[in-house]
Formats: C-alpha cells, sequence, structure tokens
C-alpha cells in the first residue's frame, strides 16, 4: 500500500468534521485502475455522506468523480495506459478526495485528443452522466417532448436542460430557488426559468425531473401529462418523503421512477462508462456546457458549506 493525503469524514457532522489526513491507497484489484488525482468534484452526495444519511465505515473518504492521469493498471485491464489523462467515476466506493483513487476500469474514459483541461473533465462524471442517463435511460425523451427540470442552476440541473437538448426535447423550463439563479440558469439551454413557485400553472410537461423533494414532488406529479413521467433524483430540501399512490398513477396515466448513479454504476458500470464518455465527446465538441469554480482539497469544507447554502450555481472542483 502507499501513502497519500486525502480529506476524511473521521465523524459526521457538520462540514468542519472533514479533516486532511494520510491514509494508504491499496494497489488496484483485477478490473481496477488506480488515478493519481489532479481534480476531484465537489457534490452534494458528499455531503450526505458526511451528515452520515449513508452508513458508510468512519473514517472514510469521500469524493465521487476525479479527473487526473492513470497511477496503475490492475490485472485485466487492457485498454488504458499508466500516465493517460481520464476522467473517472468514483462513486461506488468513493475516495476521489484524495492524492489518488482506485476505481473500476469501466468507469474510466480517456482524455486523449479531446483537448479537455482537467478542472472541466473532473465536472462532468457525476453531473453530465447523470443528466444523459436520467433523459435517455429513464425517462426515455422522445424527439418533441416538454421537460421541466427543478433546481435548474445548480450542477445537475445545469446539465440536464442542455442534455434534454442534444437528445431532443421541444420545450425545456427550469425552476430555480430564487432570483438571483435565473439569469445563471439561462445560460444552460432552458427556454424558461421561473421561480418554483411560479411553475404551478404551466402546461404540462412530458417529462419532469425532481432533486428537490417535498412538495415539489407533489406538485411536480401534477405537472406530468398524459403517459408522463417523472423522475425522482435527489431530496435537497431535506423534506419527509412524499407520498404518491399507486391508484392516482393508474387513473392518469404517469409514471414515477428513481435514480440513483450510485446504485446505477455498481449494477451497469459499463454503461455508466459509455454514458460519461458521451458527456466527455459532448464536452469536448462545445455542445455542453459546464461553468466550473476551482478550489484547493484543503478547502474542501468550503466546499461543502457553500453547496449547503444553495446559493452555487454551476460546478465547484478541488483542485489535489
Amino acid at each position: 500500500m502507499d501513502g497519500m493525503k486525502a480529506i476524511t469524514i473521521p465523524e459526521f457532522g457538520g462540514a468542519d468534521v472533514l479533516r486532511l489526513a494520510e491514509v494508504e491507497l491499496p494497489a488496484p484489484g483485477p478490473g481496477q485502475v488506480s488515478i493519481d488525482v489532479s481534480y476531484a468534484g465537489a457534490n452534494f452526495a458528499e455531503i450526505l455522506y458526511r451528515q452520515g444519511m449513508v452508513d458508510v465505515p468512519l473514517p472514510f473518504v469521500p469524493g465521487i468523480e476525479v479527473s487526473g492521469r492513470v497511477r496503475a493498471l490492475g490485472p485485466g485491464v487492457e485498454h488504458l495506459r499508466v500516465g493517460q489523462p481520464v476522467a473517472a467515476l468514483t462513486i461506488v466506493d468513493s475516495g476521489g478526495y484524495a492524492e489518488a483513487v482506485n476505481t473500476s476500469a469501466d468507469l474510466v474514459v480517456p482524455l486523449d485528443g479531446h483537448g479537455l483541461e482537467l478542472g472541466v473533465a473532473a465536472a462532468l462524471p457525476s453531473n453530465s452522466t447523470t443528466a444523459f442517463l436520467v433523459l435517455d435511460r429513464v425517462a426515455r425523451v422522445a424527439p418533441g417532448e416538454s421537460v421541466l427540470v427543478h433546481a435548474a442552476a445548480g450542477g445537475v440541473g445545469s446539465q440536464l436542460g442542455q442534455a434534454a437538448r442534444l437528445l431532443g426535447a421541444g420545450r425545456v423550463v427550469g425552476t430555480v430557488g430564487s432570483p438571483a439563479k435565473i439569469e445563471a440558469a439561462r445560460a444552460f439551454g432552458y427556454d424558461e426559468v421561473v421561480l418554483r413557485e411560479q411553475v404551478a400553472g404551466a402546461n404540462p410537461f412530458d417529462i419532469v425531473v425532481d432533486m428537490v423533494g417535498g412538495p415539489v414532488r407533489r406538485s411536480s406529479l401534477d405537472l406530468l401529462a398524459p403517459m408522463g413521467r417523472m423522475v425522482v433524483m435527489g431530496n435537497a430540501s431535506g423534506a419527509d418523503d412524499v407520498g404518491i399512490p399507486a391508484n392516482e398513477l393508474w387513473f392518469t396515466n404517469r409514471t414515477v421512477s428513481g435514480f440513483n448513479l450510485a446504485a446505477f454504476c455498481a449494477a451497469f458500470p459499463a454503461e455508466a462508462g459509455r454514458a460519461l464518455h458521451r458527456a466527455v465527446a459532448a464536452a469536448a465538441s462545445g455542445q455542453l456546457r459546464v461553468r466550473v469554480e476551482s478550489l484547493r482539497l484543503e478547502q474542501a469544507a468550503q466546499a461543502h458549506r457553500r453547496i449547503e447554502s444553495g446559493r452555487t450555481t454551476g460546478k465547484l472542483v478541488l483542485e489535489v
């Protein structure tokens, strides 16, 4: 094992519990890749780990996505090479807030020839991959369909509007929680951006993506057109769960699905890797824009506070 620096969660709690520590990195196992991390994305998911909302062993190194260069290859990995620049999902076992991390080779995408800066590449694996999977694999958006995205100015929201456009959606509307976020969200592929409480009287949508939860989830169901699909993929409001009667879905011809990237990557790593490759190609071609702000790894607590405040737009990454 090699020693390295990493941000750890020694106990559950607020952002102040995060600690820079020396940890060990085992050699990559069969089918794995070890990556020297250049940047790690900062996400709401890591806040849930830190708060104890996800059952993880302590001390725990968070970090669900990275960019960097291949450090070592585990047995059976032949399509990558040491020193190659890559973007990767590390969400299954986490560990990205560190100088190096191991992950499945299926979740690693080469960056050769794409011309992407590593700071930008670190912002793609979680949010951009999620956007393509949610709209294509789960919601199965069809050409011309209408899409409503809640939390449109955030990391995932900024990608969902653009991905909807790339996949052929017609009308694409986003909602935000404050007037200050309207202009930021408009830059990411939305025809219209409104405050969340103003969308109640809108025309029905074929697809609604909800990351907010609580009353928004209930009202979103009412905004679905016949044969409409709502995808649940978060609970940023922290509200109690909302029950959705199955008989109501039956009588109204509506569908509610869930999407969790970690569970998807664990069950379908190759498919997740293909979606990441799609995201990298779209970003490299200029079809997918990512607004990135970089902080140092030692500023992980600051990144968490900013995400929790709900005032961030675009994506924060940690420079390792």
